[in-house]
């Protein structure tokens, strides 16, 4: 909520389109209604917009509002009204090559691309769509009509808020602008996935497995994401995908749209500008003056180059001059048209690495690189780069990956923790402040108070995807491990008494697998095996006396509460993790960390 009035949203990188993990304001809140009544957290966050803006009109009509709408569209998973998937089926069906060629002639026919533009070849890893499996090609094709219908989807709601700012005659003096944050995403690896936390937990997909769900793709009990050869078509003509430096990581659409300001409507404008130019590009409309002193502190200054010359003088030279780039190590400096880049290599030395160099006036789609006939002009560039690097805070270079991620947590975080104590009725945690259980052994103990008709759930994390669940129901104290929707449930052989009682989980992890068992007043009553341990469990968090989203089991109907009377709920971490787990663990969440971006 800093810097703005009103909050309505998901903090998380990435969340369940029909069971989001809501703030309101500074409070975590359940989504008002489920996707059985028609839920999509798009549509929502597009209402409540319109809502505060028609409440700041309402209440101060005389001062102008500054809105931001972020929604989780295109990010993983690709959810969306069954409908809207549905207007896509067989529109891809002649496979990425094909269609990645059509689109690459409708740019150049449509001018978004210049003329000379050359298609980038195939990145590594994207095989022929005709050498592909039947299977392969149907699961692919049902995840690019997901991503496909969720992109229409979205596009439909952003359309319901500009008629609303036209209703309220406020459309021609409103700026939007419209922007993707990166290119692509490789998450979806070489198949693509039904449920992206099979990447985070590093378990390849079972095309042939799964051709029994391809209905689920796109609607709840779907976490899906495309595999790399639909993202290099969303990528067209450009090569590489997001977290890459290349233009298939970097280049972005951004529509600007200001009726009483532009003139030349629906034009392009071609100048090279960069995300950190907007900010400066508001300013400027708005004649403000960034401060450089705020309550005694000194703050950082803005960089950037306001784009508002653009407006109505299509071309004009950029008056961008320069502008470095760099994630983990990789490199990149573009200068008056010039881009130089570089691919790191973790534990290389930096100054062993191979430059490329690029006219990007002449080559749009870095199709050429030219280090070997311009030296001189690619040393220029990488000695500007340092200077730029220097200048930004960039240095010193670390080329840690998954090390940077998951290991040493703020002191005070709650996932620093060993033990976790929770006196219900709480609020749910969202995946920031759970008890961090996942590729670990650990006790969770429950003291609580029921009769014979009392059941529930106790606690829960996750999704109907993967996650885990521990509830009453028939008297009986029963725990789902829900493996990517392969469920391991354990039940107790005794029932649960009545009246005031102690009851508990063991899970222990031996290697890969584990086993969970069940306790009533310290005795075990039940045990099983699972095949493996999921690192990470999901982006969802962790409730305690009822499962608020998406139903983990299918044994119940969510939420499920529990209506006996929870007293209080222990959960202890028996160990530290070795360091070679920690290594892994710290992988996976730089993995998961990056799909978010």
């Amino acid at each position: 909520q800093r810097g703005f009035n009103r909050f309505y949203g998901f903090m998380q990188g990435e969340t369940d389109q029909f069971y989001p993990e809501l703030t309101y304001d500074n409070h975590p809140i359940d989504p008002p209604y489920g996707p059985e009544e028609g839920y999509h957290v798009t549509e929502d966050l597009v209402n409540k917009s319109i809502q505060f803006i028609r409440d700041q009109k309402s209440i101060r009509p005389d001062q102008p509002f500054f809105l931001y709408l972020a929604t989780g569209a295109t990010h993983a998973p690709h959810q969306a009204p069954k409908e809207y998937i549905e207007k896509y089926r067989g529109k891809f069906d002649d496979g990425w090559d094909i269609v990645r060629e059509e689109k690459y002639k409708k740019q150049l026919e449509m001018g978004i691309i210049p003329p000379n533009t050359q298609l980038a070849p195939r990145n590594p890893g994207v095989e022929p769509w005709e050498d592909l499996s039947d299977n392969m090609k149907r699961f692919g094709l049902r995840l690019q009509e997901a991503f496909a219908g969720f992109l229409d989807h979205t596009d439909h709601q952003i359309g319901r808020l500009i008629s609303f700012l036209e209703d309220l005659d406020e459309l021609d003096n409103t700026l939007l602008i419209l922007l993707s944050d990166n290119g692509a995403s490789m998450e979806g690896g070489h198949t693509g996935v039904m449920d992206e936390f099979k990447y985070f937990n590093l378990v390849p997909e079972d095309v042939d497995a799964i051709q029994n769900r391809l209905d689920d793709i796109g609607g709840p009990r779907s976490h899906t994401n495309i595999p790399w050869g639909w993202a290099q078509v969303g990528n067209t003509p450009l090569k590489w995908y997001k977290s890459h430096i290349f233009g298939g990581g970097v280049r972005d659409p951004l529509i600007i749209h200001w009726p009483e300001h532009i003139k030349d409507k629906g034009s392009f404008r071609n100048q090279f500008h960069y995300i950190t130019d907007i900010a400066p590009t508001i300013l400027d409309i708005l004649k403000i003056e960034p401060i450089s002193i705020y309550r005694g502190y000194n703050q950082i200054p803005i960089s950037g180059t306001s784009m508002a010359y653009t407006f109505n003088n299509p071309n004009e030279k950029s008056q961008k001059i320069i502008q470095h780039f760099e994630m983990f190590g990789h490199r990149g400096i573009w200068v008056d048209g010039w881009k130089a880049v570089t691919v790191h290599r973790q534990g290389q030395p930096y100054n062993d690495e191979e430059w490329e160099l690029y006219n990007l006036r002449e080559d749009f789609s870095e199709y050429h690189n030219l280090a070997m006939k311009y030296p001189e002009k690619l040393r220029k560039l990488i000695d500007l780069w340092w200077v730029e690097a220097g200048k930004h805070g960039v240095l010193p270079l670390d080329d840690r990956r998954g090390e940077l991620f998951g290991v040493n947590f703020d002191p005070g975080s709650p996932h620093s923790k060993r033990e976790y104590v929770y006196y219900p009725p709480i609020a749910h945690l969202p995946s920031e402040v759970s008890p961090a259980v996942g590729n670990r052994s650990w006790i969770m103990t429950a003291d609580i108070e029921r009769s014979d008709k009392d059941e529930g759930v106790i606690v829960a994390m996750g999704t109907q995807n993967c996650g885990f669940c521990w509830y009453i129901k028939d008297n009986i104290s029963v725990f789902d491990y829900n493996i990517f929707t392969d469920h391991h449930i354990v039940r107790s052989e005794t029932v649960v008494p009545t009246n005031q009682c102690s009851i508990g989980v063991n899970f222990l992890r031996e290697g890969r697998k584990g086993t969970i068992s069940l306790i009533i007043d310290e005795k075990e009553c039940g045990s099983i095996q699972v095949p493996y341990v999921m690192r990470m469990i999901s982006s969802t968090g962790f409730d305690v006396g009822r499962n608020s989203l998406s139903p983990i089991s299918d044994d119940y109907k969510a939420p499920f509460e529990f209506t006996g009377n929870i007293k209080r709920i222990k959960i202890k971490l028996l160990r530290y993790r070795k360091p070679s787990d920690i290594r892994g663990d710290a992988k996976d969440k730089f993995r998961a960390e990056m799909a978010k971006q």
